[in-house]
């Protein structure tokens, strides 16, 4: 049976929809938090998916850590401007949350790791940039800030976030410029902590995960809560736009 979108048909639809869905798994001591399939931007209904998802992470007893992945070809491309168009009510709002979710995973009293196995663009690199550490692969993919040359400043919350997370040069050049940096040039310029071939990523970050997973929640919310405290604080408060 066929309708407008060919051969689509409405299972058809609702099984890519779900894959394309935030999903939450476990191996061992590792939780497996997958953004998805598709492009996996934000918009309020994914962000209140992977921030209860994180909140189930958190919330489990230790030891436990956090790998964060995707499949396909996109890890995240940031906000989903097609949302933002369609609701210019709550643009606001939504920018709002995406800002406090990833203040949340920048915060947050689990070890995280962001497995990055493909493109890893504006707010995407920002939540990846969240992390404690970054993996991307070395072949595939690229890291990018293009606000630059989309005409969009950064919030204070984004603005101090890479300034807290990227070498001081680096983070010019990415911001100022909007260069695209493929996994080993992002590894080269300590955007990222490791490159990694396709086969390997997911197991190198599994394990460096499983390694940090024994912390303390608590202790690890506490420190990162004071190194990060002023990026944390600025996510958290509403900047309206333009300012």
């Amino acid at each position: 049976m066929s309708d407008d979108f060919g051969n689509r048909t409405p299972e058809k639809l609702m099984d890519a929809e779900s894959r394309s869905m935030p999903t939450l798994n476990r191996e061992g001591d590792v939780y497996l938090l997958n953004l998805g399939d598709g492009e996996n931007r934000f918009n309020p209904d994914r962000n209140s998916i992977i921030e209860e998802l994180l909140g189930e992470v958190e919330g489990a007893p230790a030891p436990r850590a956090l790998v964060t992945v995707a499949t396909g070809k996109v890890w995240s491309n940031g906000l989903d401007l097609e949302w933002f168009q369609a609701n210019p009510e709550r643009v606001q709002e939504a920018l709002d949350q995406t800002e406090r979710l990833i203040a949340a995973f920048l915060g947050a009293g689990v070890p995280t790791v962001a497995a990055i196995q493909g493109h890893c663009f504006a707010g995407g690199a920002m939540l990846a940039l969240a992390h404690d550490y970054l993996i991307m692969r070395e072949d595939r993919g690229y890291l990018c800030l293009p606000e630059a040359d989309l005409g969009l400043p950064f919030t204070p919350g984004m603005n101090e976030l890479l300034l807290s997370r990227l070498p001081r040069r680096t983070a010019h050049e990415a911001m100022v410029t909007a260069r695209r940096y493929g996994g080993s040039e992002a590894a080269a310029a300590g955007i990222v902590d490791e490159a990694a071939t396709e086969d390997l990523l997911l197991p190198t970050a599994v394990e460096r995960a499983s390694g940090q997973a024994p912390k303390n929640p608590d202790t690890l919310r506490a420190i990162k809560r004071r190194i990060y405290a002023e990026a944390i604080e600025l996510l958290e408060t509403s900047h309206p736009l333009g300012t």
